[in-house]
C-alpha cells in the first residue's frame, strides 16, 4: 500500500535542541507507522540556544523527507553565531516587546514567506495528500493557510500553545490584538481539523471563534518515547543507606514566570529547619548565570549541580538517575493553556514528581499521575513541606508509585497513531 505524503511545515526541528522541537519530531519518527510519509520543510542552519544534532539520528532508515530553506528570520540571519547565550531577562523581553510590535504574528515571518515559496515549488513535482503545521511560530500556519487555500491540499493546523491571548505575548495596542486574532480567523477558517495539547486551550479555541464545532478541534497530549528510556542506561538513584543525597532535577531553561527562584527560596529554608538533609539540585538545561548568582547569594552553590544543555536522551538518562523530578510555570495571563512538554516526559520516567503550576491543564494531569506533589507556582511554605516529604518517603524507601494505565496513555506512538487517524479522516475523496 503506497503511503499518503503530509508536508510538514516546522520551524523548529533538529538539530535544534529544547522542548520546542520535541512533539513535532516525534510524530514525524512515528507517523510512517501509520501509512503517513511525512516531508518535512524546515529552517536551515540558525543561530539558537542549543542544538542537539543526536535528534536527527531518530529519522535514519525511516520514510521521512527534509527540505531546508533559510529565511529573513533573526535567527537564520545570526547563523554564524552558532550557539547562543541566552540573555537576562530584562534583555529577552525588552526584545520581545519590541519584536511584537513591530512583526505581526512573529518575528519568523520572513521564514514562513520563504516556506511557502518552496513549497510551492516542491508541490511542482511532488504530490501532498495534507499539509500539517505546528505552531508556534503561527506565521507558518498562515503560509499552511495560503497553500491549502491555493492547491485544495486539506490543512491540519497544530497548537502547541494559543495564538490569540498568547501567555507571554504582548499586544502594544488594540489593533495589533485585532490584527492577531483576524489573522488566526483565517487560518482556522482554512482548516479541516485543528489539534491542540489540551481542553484549556480547546475550549478557548471554540469560545473565541463561533464558528468552530466541538469536532473541529482534538486534544493530542504532549507524551514521552519509549525509545528514549529505553536506549538510556540509568546507574541507580541515590540510596540513603549509603549516605547519598536526594537528587532532585528539572530540565529545560528557565524564562518569563518559569523561574527557579521560589525553588530556591523553599530549600533554603529546608537548610535551616532541617539541617540534616542532604539534598542535591540538578540542572540539566540552561541556567542562566543570574540565577547561579542567586543561588549563590542564598548560599546554596555547593548543593546545584549545573549539567548545561545535554544532547536529550541524556537529559532522558539525568532523570531515570534521579531521585524525582520538578517542574513550575508561574501565574500569568492563561496560564491554564500552558502544557509544558516537561511534564510529560517526566511521567514516562514514573519518578515523584513536585509540580509547581497554576490551576490549569499541567495540574489536571499531575493529579492523574498518581505520585505527583502539586504546589503553588510561589507557595515557598508548601514547596518545602512537599520537598521534605518526598525526601522523607525515599530515606524510608516508600516511594509512591503513579498511575500505570494514565502513563501509557502518553505514549508518543500511541499519541501519533491517534494524530495519523485525523490527517485520514481531512483526506479529499477521489
Amino acid at each position: 500500500m503506497t503511503p499518503h505524503t503530509v508536508l510538514v511545515l516546522a520551524y523548529y526541528f533538529p538539530p535544534m535542541g529544547l522542548s520546542g522541537v520535541q512533539r513535532i519530531a516525534k510524530f514525524v519518527k512515528y507517523l510512517p507507522d501509520f501509512g503517513w510519509q511525512p516531508h518535512v520543510l524546515t529552517t536551515g542552519p540558525t543561530a539558537y540556544y542549543a542544538h542537539d544534532p543526536s535528534l536527527l539520528e531518530e529519522f535514519h532508515g525511516r520514510d521521512i523527507v527534509v527540505t531546508r530553506t533559510t529565511g529573513s528570520d533573526p535567527n537564520s540571519t545570526l547563523a554564524a553565531k552558532g550557539a547562543m547565550k541566552m540573555p537576562r531577562e530584562s534583555v529577552r523581553k525588552a526584545l520581545s516587546a519590541i519584536s511584537n510590535t513591530l512583526i505581526i504574528p512573529d518575528n519568523k515571518r520572513g521564514w514562513a514567506r520563504r516556506a511557502y515559496t518552496v513549497a510551492k515549488e516542491l508541490m511542482q513535482t511532488a504530490d501532498f495528500d495534507m499539509i500539517f503545521v505546528s505552531g508556534p511560530p503561527f506565521s507558518a500556519m498562515m503560509a499552511g493557510a495560503q497553500l491549502s487555500s491555493e492547491t485544495g491540499i486539506p490543512l491540519v493546523v497544530d497548537y502547541r500553545d494559543l495564538w490569540y491571548g498568547n501567555q507571554f505575548h504582548t499586544y502594544p495596542t488594540v489593533w495589533h490584538r485585532q490584527q492577531h486574532q483576524k489573522m488566526e480567523h483565517h487560518v482556522l477558517a482554512r482548516a479541516s481539523k485543528i489539534t491542540c495539547t489540551n481542553r484549556r486551550i480547546k475550549e478557548k479555541l471554540l469560545n473565541t471563534y463561533r464558528h468552530l464545532e466541538f469536532n473541529d478541534v482534538v486534544i493530542l497530549p504532549h507524551g514521552y518515547d519509549l525509545d528514549d528510556l529505553r536506549s538510556t542506561q540509568p546507574r541507580p538513584a541515590g540510596d540513603p543507606s549509603t549516605g547519598t543525597a536526594f537528587r532532585l532535577t528539572y530540565t529545560g531553561i528557565f524564562y518569563d514566570v518559569v523561574t527557579p527562584i521560589p525553588m530556591f527560596k523553599a530549600v533554603r529554608k529546608l537548610q535551616q529547619t532541617r539541617p540534616e538533609m542532604r539534598l542535591e539540585l540538578h540542572f540539566a538545561g540552561i541556567l542562566r548565570d543570574e540565577y547561579k548568582r542567586s543561588a549563590k547569594r542564598m548560599g546554596l552553590d555547593g548543593i546545584v549541580v549545573d549539567h548545561g544543555y545535554l544532547p536529550h536522551r541524556e537529559s532522558v538518562q539525568l532523570c531515570q538517575e534521579s531521585d524525582a523530578l520538578w517542574m513550575m510555570v508561574g501565574h500569568t495571563r492563561n496560564a491554564d493553556t500552558i502544557s509544558s512538554g516537561k511534564l510529560y516526559e517526566y511521567f514516562g520516567t514514573r519518578k515523584p514528581l513536585l509540580v509547581s503550576v497554576p490551576e490549569g491543564a499541567l495540574r489536571k494531569d499531575a493529579e492523574r499521575y498518581g505520585a505527583a506533589w502539586l504546589t503553588e507556582p510561589d507557595d515557598v511554605e508548601a514547596i518545602a513541606t512537599a520537598i521534605s516529604e518526598m525526601y522523607d518517603q525515599w530515606k524510608n524507601r516508600r516511594v509512591v508509585q503513579p498511575d500505570a494505565d494514565m502513563v501509557a496513555s502518553f505514549d508518543r506512538r500511541t499519541i501519533t497513531g491517534d494524530l495519523a487517524r485525523v490527517l485520514a479522516g481531512c483526506l479529499r475523496v477521489t
